[in-house]
């Protein structure tokens, strides 16, 4: 039996040698005569690729206190994942807009999605807050607000669940720019408008004083509008020339280098939003780039990106407040603390899923209330 389970052990081996020379051989193809860039890639790896983003942003949380060295830098700079995960949702939108251009259909479709979610875990957050006398739920009505649209963030940007209220806000918006766009293509610089007033929400003091304080919002909206614009060049399919991989390759450098030196020990001494500009060439070429290299990884790993992009919502929602705050007390090192967070809060995501998974028969029923396919 030894025997046979060694020649087993040295089959494998053998097959995954093979399996990562292949795998190297097909890159330094590419490489040398690179293959047009696809944005297909985008809609084909879209799951995996938020489990990526998710991924980095559970390593931003996970950081400590800044020490200076590359490799804080380089954890810090896991923020863009919030960025990434915004650009793939905006192909998202733009692809379930273009089967069903109803709006009410749309918002039905989106909130079903996340505010049942959301609504279980804020409740549970809040609730136990405003019991023990916490600083986010003074009064009644402040919880109230808190669980329906997280007011705590809009009001004063309390940070924990941030992401949630503003990309409802983002879903809220995003039909009637779709519509836009829809009319005259020349809506499709709305992005920019969208960047520009980033610089005057920092610079014009009566914005600043106004809304300034959720400046994390206004930074998120221009990737999430050039996300809805990439989904037009998705969903036709579209491709560039392959000598664009180097420009790729070239921004994913110069954008990486700036965030690195920026967060080795700039932070503070520059707006905030200033590095989150760059973060919008930075995403958008590193998911390309990353969709190119999916198809040259073991199946098995696709499949576990893909795993944690399709249970991302309930993983960002539960993996500070629910599973951090326990695993931090074990004193683990950055690595070892950063696995068995992300392990847990999937396993966890998983579950929470599948409780909320009523959703389906819901949004189903409601389909056929209207009389949709």
């Amino acid at each position: 039996m030894g025997d046979v389970y060694a020649v087993e052990q040295s089959e494998k081996a053998c097959f995954m040698m093979r399996h990562w020379r292949e795998s190297g051989v097909r890159l330094c193809r590419q490489l040398v005569h690179p293959k047009p860039v696809e944005w297909q890639v985008l809609s084909q790896w879209r799951t995996a690729l938020m489990g990526l983003a998710m991924i980095f942003v559970v390593l931003f949380h996970m950081r400590g206190r800044q020490d200076g060295s590359l490799a804080y830098a380089m954890v810090c700079c896991g923020n863009i994942g919030v960025d990434m995960f915004l650009f793939l949702s905006g192909i998202g939108l733009w692809f379930s807009f273009s089967k069903n251009s109803s709006i009410r259909h749309f918002f039905v479709r989106r909130y079903v999605r996340i505010y049942p979610t959301w609504l279980v875990v804020a409740s549970a957050f809040y609730i136990t807050d405003y019991v023990s006398g916490g600083r986010e739920s003074a009064n009644l009505w402040q919880l109230l607000l808190n669980i329906s649209i997280n007011w705590c963030f809009w009001q004063r940007d309390a940070w924990q669940f941030w992401f949630i209220p503003a990309v409802m806000m983002l879903y809220t918006v995003a039909p009637f720019y779709m519509k836009l766009i829809r009319q005259s293509r020349q809506w499709q610089w709305l992005p920019v408008v969208a960047m520009l007033f980033c610089v005057m929400v920092q610079y014009v003091a009566p914005l600043h004083q106004t809304v300034g304080h959720i400046e994390i919002f206004w930074s998120r909206v221009p990737i999430f509008l050039i996300g809805i614009n990439a989904g037009q060049w998705v969903m036709q399919k579209r491709q560039e020339e392959g000598s664009l991989l180097w420009l790729l390759l070239l921004i994913v450098l110069l954008a990486a280098s700036v965030c690195i030196n920026f967060e080795s020990g700039l932070r503070g001494r520059f707006p905030l939003f200033l590095e989150r500009m760059i973060y919008i060439p930075l995403s958008v070429c590193l998911l390309l780039l990353a969709g190119r290299c999916m198809s040259l990884l073991p199946r098995l790993a696709a499949r576990v990106l893909a795993f944690v992009g399709g249970v991302s919502l309930e993983i960002y929602l539960i993996h500070i407040h629910y599973v951090d705050v326990y695993v931090r007390t074990w004193n683990l090192g950055f690595w070892l603390r950063s696995l068995c967070v992300l392990f847990l809060s999937t396993a966890l995501a998983w579950l929470l899923h599948q409780l909320m998974d009523f959703k389906a028969p819901h949004y189903r029923w409601c389909r056929r209330k209207r009389g949709e396919g």
